[in-house]
């Protein structure tokens, strides 16, 4: 059987809700909603009725703030819509009741499906309808729930098919290879897509599967390989401004700093990830980076500093790592964010270290512009930094990391991409 409960909170803790309504009245100028209702909705599978009366004070909701409604919310004549995760998509907040429920009965086997429940009461045209659900609901990672109680939540998944070949694609000719990555939507650029052709035309001598060609555009995406930051720079110009002279005396530094590192070797391409790396080089190659910790392990950067502890000097590793998740923020703001703090700490804990403190730098376009105006395909820049920094902050929480500097930059580039740096510092014995 199938258990059904909103959770909702109690007046003047509701804070999440105010702040929706408030969104929508300044920044869609939805100005006819007299009330806003946010609840958890929880389906509950596979749970007695003693267990399922304890989850629901002790994991569903707290007595002190929240309401509970079993089986059907009252909303009256409200317009209201339920928010859920796409299937596959990790759902963290069912995964955690899960969690507790066994931690009050250690042999039960729950499911627990989750969804957020939107609703508003006044007057809203149709257009207005649209415009919240547009802002509510991101395509990427989720979609409008349905509103019937299923009979089950199990989930009745048919065997996939056969993955199959691409059939005739070492045949094409390049204007149809091209043709082929646009159609399909592939993330290789077309001199990618022609060297995958080739691979497989000479070397494998047969056509790929589709899941070969979808793992190599995955790999070889700009956030897995980093193709802008290692993209071949030909031509530089630099343009006029405040920073114009300290850019161009950077670069001239970077070029001699180049000549002294590589000498003649002029294989070595001038690209970002170059700049960024070359004052490692020259301090390493000078003999000045004594405390630099080397080993095969390629993760956090290690430095072997001596600790005071208890008043006994120690040898320690000092660990230093950052990540960036540009796109995965763009496209899916708390998940991007979230995960990109993650991938910050793995590094240093790989490198059997605690880590202590993290940082966040972030570039967003203007927050205040108006959401309808947001580029094609693109989320508004105020869901994105909002969404974002809840994700942050949540993965920060739950493993207890303090972050100790947040920055955003607002700038009109950033509505292009925008930009999520996380960085940790961890130490060890």
């Amino acid at each position: 059987m199938v258990r059904r409960l909103y959770v909702e909170k109690k007046e003047g803790f509701d804070t999440e809700a105010r702040a929706l309504h408030r969104t929508l009245a300044e920044n869609l100028h939805i100005a006819g909603v007299t009330r806003l209702r946010v609840l958890n909705r929880y389906d509950v599978e596979n749970i007695d009725d003693e267990t399922y009366e304890a989850a629901k004070r002790n994991v569903f909701s707290e007595p002190a703030v929240d309401a509970v409604f079993e089986e059907e919310a009252p909303l009256g004549d409200a317009f209201a819509f339920a928010v859920e995760y796409l299937p596959g998509q990790y759902d963290q907040r069912a995964d955690s009741a899960v969690q507790c429920i066994r931690l009050i009965k250690s042999d039960a086997r729950p499911a627990v499906r989750f969804a957020r429940v939107i609703a508003l009461d006044g007057a809203l045209s149709r257009e207005e309808k649209e415009s919240v659900k547009r802002y509510s609901i991101n395509p990427v990672d989720s979609r409008e729930a349905s509103r019937e109680k299923p009979p089950t939540l199990a989930l009745d998944l048919p065997a996939p098919p056969p993955v199959p070949a691409v059939e005739g694609f070492i045949d094409l000719a390049e204007s149809e290879v091209e043709a082929f990555r646009l159609r399909e939507g592939y993330a290789m650029s077309a001199e990618d897509m022609l060297f995958t052709q080739a691979h497989f035309r000479d070397e494998a001598r047969r056509d790929p599967t589709l899941a070969e060609l979808k793992v190599i555009d995955t790999y070889w995406s700009d956030h897995c390989r980093h193709t802008t930051f290692n993209t071949i720079l030909e031509k530089i110009e630099f343009g006029e401004g405040r920073c114009a002279a300290l850019v161009r005396a950077a670069y001239e530094k970077y070029l001699r700093l180049r000549e002294e590192v590589y000498g003649t070797d002029a294989r070595r391409a001038v690209s970002l990830m170059d700049i960024a790396l070359i004052c490692a080089k020259y301090l390493k190659g000078k003999g000045l980076l004594p405390d630099l910790d080397e080993s095969d392990e390629v993760n956090a950067c290690c430095v072997r500093v001596k600790a005071d502890v208890d008043g006994a000097d120690e040898d320690w590793l000092v660990l230093f790592k950052n990540e960036t998740h540009n796109h995965p923020t763009e496209i899916e703001p708390f998940g991007g964010a979230a995960t990109c703090l993650g991938g910050a700490i793995r590094d240093p804990l790989s490198g059997r270290a605690y880590v202590y403190q993290a940082m966040r730098v972030t570039g967003s376009g203007d927050p205040r512009a108006e959401l309808g105006d947001a580029p094609a395909g693109k989320l508004p820049q105020l869901q994105i930094t909002r969404g974002a920094a809840k994700g942050y902050s949540s993965y920060g929480n739950q493993v207890g990391l303090a972050t100790g500097q947040v920055v955003e930059i607002y700038d009109e580039g950033y509505v292009a991409k925008r930009l999520e740096i996380g960085a940790v510092i961890g130490a060890a014995p």
